[in-house]
């Protein structure tokens, strides 16, 4: 999937994150905030980078703000915002490549 504008998915609401997704020239790179990062960070990073993968995103800068979202959360987010970056919106069967 070619990441073709910033977009952006989720809120700074408690228990939800914020994800942003621009296009990057190579790579993916991610950064990650969260008030939980010593404790769930690496888990955080992990499930949005499979998502990215399944949703086969190589190039993009990705940058979470995380307030406490679960996985089935992170995972939406991330989909969405990549969805909407790739000008996907109207022609998605959402949640069908996430798994």
């Amino acid at each position: 999937m070619e990441i073709l504008k910033t977009a952006v998915a989720g809120t700074l609401e408690s228990s939800d994150c914020l994800v942003t997704i621009e296009p990057a020239r190579s790579g993916l790179q991610l950064d990650l905030e969260s008030a939980v990062m010593q404790q769930y960070g690496r888990r955080i990073a992990e499930v949005a980078m499979e998502t990215l993968d399944r949703l086969n995103v190589q190039n993009a800068r990705v940058s979470i703000v995380d307030k406490g979202a679960l996985d089935c959360t992170i995972k939406a987010r991330v989909e969405c915002a990549a969805m909407r970056a790739a000008d996907h919106e109207g022609r998605v069967n959402w949640g069908g490549v996430i798994r």
